[in-house]
């Protein structure tokens, strides 16, 4: 099993930034990649951005390239969304999760973070 915790959201003014950050433990060899997801009210859960563990390769959709990065601290277990010149509409629940391979699911998922940005 693999346990995830989030942290760092919070209430941020239009243009300003958040890091976000995903503690990862438990069986954590198990895990070939982490992505983050957020999920606005009345709307779907959507990807934003994956690393594999060793953290050679990452992924973004295109609406956040430019704006959000992600990276990881080997170290700590820890992936990081750092988010910057945030907008009104990326307010949401953000989400990290963790899957074993590049083919399966995303099946080990943390409970969330709010993130409210104002305008």
């Amino acid at each position: 099993q693999v346990q995830l915790v989030e942290s760092g959201g919070g209430l941020v003014q239009a243009g300003g930034s958040l890091r976000l950050s995903c503690a990862a433990s438990g069986r954590t060899v198990s895990i070939y990649e982490m992505g983050w997801f957020r999920q606005a009210p009345g709307k779907e859960r959507e990807f934003l951005a994956a690393i594999t563990w060793s953290g050679s390769n990452t992924g973004f959709v295109d609406y956040v390239l430019g704006r959000f990065t992600i990276s990881r601290d080997n170290a700590k277990n820890t992936v990081y969304l750092q988010m910057n010149n945030l907008k009104s509409e990326d307010t949401a629940v953000y989400f990290c999760a963790a899957r074993a391979g590049r083919n399966l699911p995303y099946n080990y998922w943390g409970q969330g973070t709010q993130v409210t940005v104002s305008s």
